[in-house]
Formats: structure tokens, sequence, C-alpha cells
């Protein structure tokens, strides 16, 4: 008799189907796993590399020295910043300017608040900031393109950039005089606050203090930006915003602590989610103003060879990096000054058909954000156009022997900068409008706070992120120089020139 064997089913289709699904969602999900904890090491690792590459700049005596030297400086300006000016309520001054925001939205004021670091608020004696030396840069910045003799200057090279520098110097002095005389007057008449009485003893006793010390505040803190260029860590005006801007992080830290209120749920006026909602776009945010600061349009240059005696020069490729953000955060300036102009001048007059056009201005209605992002592109090509000459970049290159491949020299190659220019530049400026407007988004949509809002976007995020990527890179270049590791084992971290 045959032997009885053992019958075996086999599988059906839809079983190996439900097999063989469940292995590859397995798989990805491993695949998930180890890919979120390659990224996590990834973090961990740069982190310390970067703590270690920190510790190292201080083993370098000559760079141990730029920094300290630098932090110095800082500290004396931070001193200077709680001194305050004779003769002023301060308490009653603060008040007065922090109800103002709330009921305008905001001033020609606290433009000049932020770049000073809340110095005006507090009336001390930097209140003017720094803003005076920018604003007396951007004005010598563009006569240069207008007048003659300082476009001469301009091309002289070292000899004439100091000279441009001593202008520049006596410009801000000029400046500083001017603003510190109109705050003395703006100060003295209790019909601009409400009635409130803001200086002990008003007259020209009062006014010549106030010129004397707000100028010598501006002149001091000038002279502390250069030293830190000069024998510091980067630029020292924008080094002096950042540590200003910087400074209020705390207080929005603290308000953004006592709005949500984690100990207390009942009291919170902002819930986790957003919260969690906030954090996520502040990486966002600053990920695209990392992108926008360093976003560049490359164009190719090549260089004829020329045969000096017994030497042969050029033949070299090299490229002209165009950036698509070449004005910076001076369009926000200028836009925001030009804006808030109506609504300081109705606060200072009040009532009549200007207030109420300055009403329209408000922060937050659709017709200041429409002309607000208007009057940025605007500007963004206008300082590139008074700034980045077309037809001087052609020149030069003719000048030294190089070509763009594909571009005759001279004229055609004029226009295809103009060309290039003006592609980029549209971009740039758009993604600029909306990095602008999205802290009153933010302010407006989740209702929190304009000053927790305000380093979302920006002015403020704007110069922290491309000083800090200016400071690291020079940093880097010097540790690099000395043949030490840079902050990143790979590549090389690039600032906004």
């Amino acid at each position: 008799p045959v032997p009885s064997q053992k019958l075996t089913s086999v599988p059906s289709t839809s079983v190996r189907g439900r097999t063989l699904s469940k292995a590859k969602c397995s798989m990805s999900h491993t695949e998930t796993c180890y890919g979120r904890l390659y990224m996590l090491n990834f973090i961990i690792k740069s982190v310390l590399n970067s703590i270690k590459t920190l510790a190292t700049t201080f083993k370098i005596p000559d760079l141990r020295k730029k920094i300290l030297l630098t932090l110095l400086l800082v500290a004396i300006y931070r001193l200077g910043s709680y001194i305050p000016t004779p003769g002023i309520n301060a308490k009653a001054l603060s008040e007065f300017l922090e109800s103002l925001v709330k009921a305008r939205g905001g001033t020609l004021f606290n433009i000049m608040d932020l770049f000073s670091g809340g110095n005006i608020s507090r009336a001390t004696i930097f209140a003017l900031g720094i803003m005076p030396y920018i604003s007396a840069s951007i004005i010598i910045q563009l006569l240069c393109a207008v007048i003659p003799y300082l476009e001469k200057l301009a091309k002289e090279g070292e000899a004439g950039r100091k000279k441009i520098l001593q202008y520049t110097r006596y410009l801000t002095v000029v400046l500083g005089v001017i603003q510190s005389f109109f705050i003395s007057l703006w100060l003295e008449n209790p019909a601009h606050f409400e009635g409130i009485r803001m200086v002990i003893f008003s007259g020209w006793g009062f006014r010549l203090l106030t010129v004397l010390t707000l100028t010598s505040g501006t002149a001091f803190i000038m002279w502390l930006g250069e030293q830190i260029t000069e024998h510091g860590i980067g630029n020292g005006s924008s080094f002096i915003i950042t540590i200003g801007i910087i400074s209020r992080v705390p207080t929005a830290m603290q308000l953004l602590f006592s709005l949500a209120s984690p100990f207390n749920i009942a009291k919170s006026e902002i819930k986790p989610l957003t919260l969690l909602l906030l954090a996520v776009m502040m990486v966002a945010v600053v990920v695209a103003v990392i992108m926008l600061t360093q976003g560049q349009r490359k164009i190719p240059v090549q260089y004829a060879k020329r045969i000096i005696g017994r030497k042969v020069y050029g033949g070299q490729s090299t490229y002209i990096p165009l950036r698509i953000n070449h004005a910076s955060v001076i369009p926000i300036i200028f836009a925001s000054s030009i804006l808030m102009f109506p609504r300081t001048i109705a606060g200072l007059i009040g009532g009549g058909a200007f207030d109420i056009f300055a009403r329209w201005l408000e922060q937050g209605r659709f017709l200041y954000t429409s002309i607000y992002a208007l009057l940025i592109i605007f500007f963004c090509y206008f300082y590139t156009a008074i700034t980045l000459n077309p037809i001087e970049l052609s020149d030069n290159m003719k000048k030294y022997g190089g070509f763009i491949p594909g571009i005759r020299p001279g004229k055609p190659t004029a226009e295809y900068f103009d060309f290039i220019l003006t592609r980029i530049t549209l971009p740039g400026a758009i993604f600029l409008a909306i990095i602008a407007i999205l802290p009153e988004l933010i302010s407006g949509s989740l209702r929190i706070h304009y000053m927790i809002a305000s380093f979302f976007g920006g002015t403020s995020l704007l110069i922290m992120v491309g000083v800090m990527l200016d400071t690291v890179r020079l940093l880097e270049s010097q540790l690099l120089m000395r043949h030490y590791d840079g902050f990143i084992k790979s590549g090389r971290i690039k600032g906004r020139r």
C-alpha cells in the first residue's frame, strides 16, 4: 500500500501579497528610523564640532585678543545704554511710547528705537544709537553715484576710502546735532505727550545739554564700531545693531512665557499647538532668510592670456557673484520710514485730515501692507541700480582682458549684466517683501504681541542672520588660515559678500 502523504496547502496570491506588503512596510519603517537616527547623529556631531572649533579659537593668541576686545567694547556699549540723559523723565517717556505703539501700531521712533537697542524709550545717552552713522553712510554711498568728485574718490583705492570715511564722520555729527535738537524740542512740549511733562527744566540750557549729550553718544558709538571693525571681529556698525536687537530677546521671551503661562493653563493666552507652530515657523523662516542672504547668480568670466616679457598672465576662469538681494535690509528701512512718517506727524500734530490719512496707514491694514510691499520692491531695484553699475562692470572686465563666454566685450556685456540684474532682483525683492510683512501676518493671524512676532522676519531677523553669518565666516577663515578645521567638516560657510 502507498503510504499516506501529508498534504500542505499552497498560500494564495492574496496571502502572499499581504505578506510582501507587510515586509515592505517594515522595511520602509526601518529605513525611516535609520534616516532619523542618521539626521540626529549628524546634528549632534555638527553641534559638538562647532563647540570644539569655538573652543579652538581661544587657543590662538591673535584671535583670542580680537574676540576679547570685541566683547569688551560691546560690554561698554551695553553699559552706556543704562546711563540716562539728564533732565528727562525716562519712565513716563517709556510708558507713553508703549501706549503710542498700541494705539497707532508704531511710529518712526520705533525704527530708531530698534536700531538703538531700546535706548530711545529709556532716554539714555546712546538714544540716537548708530542710526546717524548708518544714515550718513547710505547718503554718502548714494552721492558717490551722482557727484563726480566722490565717484573719483571711490576709485582711488585706500586713500579715497579714508577720505570718504572722514566725510561720513562729519555728516554723522551733523545729523546727530540736527536729530538731537529736534528731539529736545519734541520733549519740551507737553502737548505731544497728552499733557504729561517729560522735561524737568525746559529752555536753551536743556536743548544744548541734550544736543551735546546725544551727539557725543553717537560719536562714541561710531568710534566703538570703527574699533571693532579694525581690531575686532566683523563689521562694527552691524555688530552693534545686532547686539541692540539681541538685547530685546529676553524681554520678548519673558512676554511669550507670561502669555503662554505653562503652569496655569486657564490663564494661557497662547495654546500649546500655537507654540509648536511658532517653533516650526522660526526654523523655516531662518532657513529662508539664510537662502535669501546667500543666494547669488554666478556669471562665468574668462581672462585671455597676456605675455609680458617672459611671463604669461591671465588665461584663468572665474566668476562674478551677483546676489539676488544686493540691497540687503536698506529697502525695508526706507519703506518703513516713509510709511511711518505720516503716523509720526499725526501723533505730534493730532487731529484733522492728516490724522485720518494716518489711520489708513496703520499696521495690519490692507493698504499699509500693499504699499509696504510695493515700496520694498521699488527700493530693491532703486538701490541696486544706484550701487551696481553694469557699464562700470563691463569696462573693468574689458580693461583687464576679461569676457563672458558667448558675449562680446563692451556694450553687449553691459546689456547682459543689466538683463541678469533685472531678472534676479525681482524674485529677491518679492522674497524680501514677504519676509518683511511676515511679522504683521503672524501677529494678526495668531493674535500674539508684535514684539514676539518681530523676530519671525523683518529687519531684525535679516540683520541678525546676516551679521552672524559674516561673523562665523570671518572666524572660520581665520581658523583655516592657521590650518585648523572650520565650523563644518566639508565645505565653507558663506557670508553676505
